[in-house]
């Protein structure tokens, strides 16, 4: 794919045009979480706020320190997260009945109510994402974005920048 083939609006700037499909992902992924947090503004979330309460959901109570590893966030960025929802009355935290020094949190009741409005997001952020793609096409585009995740997780970067200095 040459730029001539690139709409000059989507065309990376000069210092992004030695990655022309990093680009582009970063432009689709601020995107995505734009729409995202438009959509979950009218039920009171954040982006993120929602994949938290799916895991609690789906997987019941967790440990605190679990979700935050679970979402590569600091302790702290848990915790605020997790008192947002609380005051909000769709979680609780409870003392970890294995361990009294942790803390579980758990959904409510009234977080029920939440699921249903946070699976129509998602379905309709789903319905935009997509378009007019064919079912074939949507095939395709997750397998190109599974494959793009392998190739980022394939190698540690540390491991690069290391190699790098031992031969430099």
């Amino acid at each position: 794919m040459s730029a001539e083939d690139v709409p000059v609006e989507r065309q990376p700037p000069g210092v992004a045009a030695g990655g022309p499909i990093s680009h582009a992902i970063f432009r689709l992924a601020r995107t995505h979480r734009m729409l995202a947090g438009q959509l979950l503004r009218d039920v009171g979330l954040h982006p993120g706020q929602e994949l938290l309460m799916k895991r609690l959901w789906e997987s019941g109570p967790q440990r605190q320190t679990d979700l935050a590893d679970e979402f590569d966030t600091d302790s702290a960025s848990m915790t605020r997260t997790v008192q947002r929802l609380e005051r909000a009355g769709y979680v609780r935290r409870v003392p970890d009945p294995d361990d009294r020094r942790a803390t579980r949190v758990e959904p409510t009741p009234a977080s029920l109510v939440l699921r249903k409005q946070v699976e129509r997001i998602w379905e309709d952020l789903e319905r935009r994402t997509v378009g007019d793609m064919t079912p074939a096409e949507q095939r395709e585009a997750l397998r190109v974005m599974h494959q793009l995740e392998d190739n980022l997780t394939a190698h540690e970067p540390n491991q690069e920048r290391s190699a790098g200095r031992q031969r430099g």
